[in-house]
């Protein structure tokens, strides 16, 4: 009887999980037919400003063109269904939660995707110009001419600022491990060296070869680690006092 209740139970949620993937499938459709109308204005406009606006952008297949308006198209409707995505994934997990974590997950789904778009910006106005002008110079200094493909160029940009966008998402995620128990101030202080070490290879992958590069990129996602760390605290030390006064009240 038990072992069938454990299966009725684990049908019922892979149902509603199918569900909920078949909503977030149907809005990021219909938030790819409106990216597939701005596409061409945003090819546009990257092209209009730097780097975009310092080269010829080529085709080297006749795939190319309709690749990249798809896949700007694609980018644009997963950027849109983010919140929806966050939300339905919550709704998701919501009922293995507390009441408290309940509150603290989605209270966090708008930062995370604001601390997404921020990681986006900073590695398309920041990073990538840094990058591609590294790689510039070089090829220059090489006496090479610059020929680029469309799909080359927005696959070497799409390196840099999505990984950058996901590790803007580290205060979110660090707050939320903290407010349901799962991390502390005190481990993430034990893991900083560890920590500092993957930041150094992650920046050296995603920035130009070269100090200075390395620093811009390093600095900033230190900076993120440190505010991660004083965001545990505040929301260990809120929750150690929550914890006190329900005893204290019972």
């Amino acid at each position: 009887m038990k072992r069938m209740e454990e299966t009725m139970t684990l049908l019922a949620h892979l149902t509603e999980l199918r569900s909920r993937i078949w909503r977030s499938l149907a809005v990021v459709l219909v938030s790819l037919g409106g990216g597939l109308y701005v596409s061409p204005k945003v090819l546009r406009y990257l092209k209009t400003v730097p780097p975009g606006s310092e080269m010829t952008w080529n085709v080297f297949s006749p795939w190319d063109g309709i690749r990249m308006y798809m896949s700007v198209a694609l980018v644009i409707a997963l950027a849109v269904s983010l919140p929806y995505i966050l939300y339905q994934l919550w709704g998701f997990v919501k009922q293995g939660l507390h009441p408290e974590e309940r509150t603290a997950a989605l209270r966090y789904v708008p930062y995370s995707v604001v601390c997404f778009f921020t990681g986006l910006a900073f590695g398309y106005f920041v990073v990538f110009p840094m990058s591609f002008s590294f790689t510039s110079r070089i090829t220059k200094s090489m006496e090479l001419v610059e020929t680029y493909g469309v799909a080359q160029y927005f696959g070497f940009m799409f390196n840099i600022i999505l990984p950058l966008a996901i590790a803007f998402e580290l205060p979110v995620v660090v707050m939320f491990l903290t407010k349901i128990g799962i991390l502390t101030p005190k481990a993430l202080h034990k893991m900083r060296r560890y920590a500092y070490l993957v930041l150094v290879i992650v920046a050296s992958l995603i920035s130009p070869p070269e100090l200075i590069s390395h620093l811009l990129v390093f600095i900033p996602l230190v900076v993120l680690y440190e505010v991660s760390v004083l965001l545990s605290r505040i929301v260990y030390g809120r929750r150690k006092a929550s914890a006190m006064a329900e005893v204290s009240g019972v």
